[in-house]
């Protein structure tokens, strides 16, 4: 089974998101799409609470009933978190998958500083989708330049996110952003 493993900090899940899913899945890139979550950012970004994404993740992944599931593993491995050793770390658990890294181009920026960026290239495939307003890479459509920062900002000033957050999503995001319980 090959396993296409969408790590993100999904701070919120958004409709780019979804998009990615469809055509992984449509494609048949993959055969199933594990969303991953990090427990904490890296690159120290702000993150509303790990369970609320894991809920808001999950409801992303019912729309996609049977092929689409969310995978928490990074809040039980040791911090720092790295995608390396989460991948690692899954490979060990489901040995009779092939997991491969899925990724917006906007990451690619940012590998230098990635731990262990060439050891995921050669062990886990990565399928990296193009992002508009970043680099544009042959072979995959290019996804729309939308934004977790920019639909944080648009709940906390009060705006409606429904065209670019699933409403599913975005009944249990929707109040952490606005600074509600």
């Amino acid at each position: 089974m090959q396993v296409g493993l969408f790590g993100g900090s999904f701070n919120p899940p958004h409709v780019g998101h979804a998009m990615v899913v469809s055509w992984l899945i449509w494609t048949e890139q993959v055969d199933e799409v594990w969303l991953m979550p990090t427990y904490e950012h890296a690159f120290d970004k702000e993150l509303i609470p790990f369970d609320v994404r894991i809920r808001a993740c999950e409801a992303l992944a019912g729309l996609f009933p049977g092929r689409v599931s969310v995978c928490p593993i990074e809040s039980e491995l040791p911090k720092p978190s790295y995608t390396y050793n989460s991948l690692q770390a899954l490979s060990e658990r489901h040995q009779g998958h092939q997991f491969r890294l899925v990724a917006g181009s906007d990451i690619l920026d940012q590998v230098h500083a990635w731990h262990r960026w060439e050891e995921i290239v050669k062990a886990f495939s990565p399928i990296v989708v193009s992002r508009s307003g970043h680099r544009i890479l042959p072979g995959t459509p290019v996804f729309p330049k939308v934004s977790s920062t920019d639909v944080r900002k648009l709940l906390r000033a009060g705006g409606a996110a429904n065209a670019l957050v699933p409403q599913a999503v975005l009944d249990i995001v929707g109040n952490a952003y606005r600074g509600e319980s």
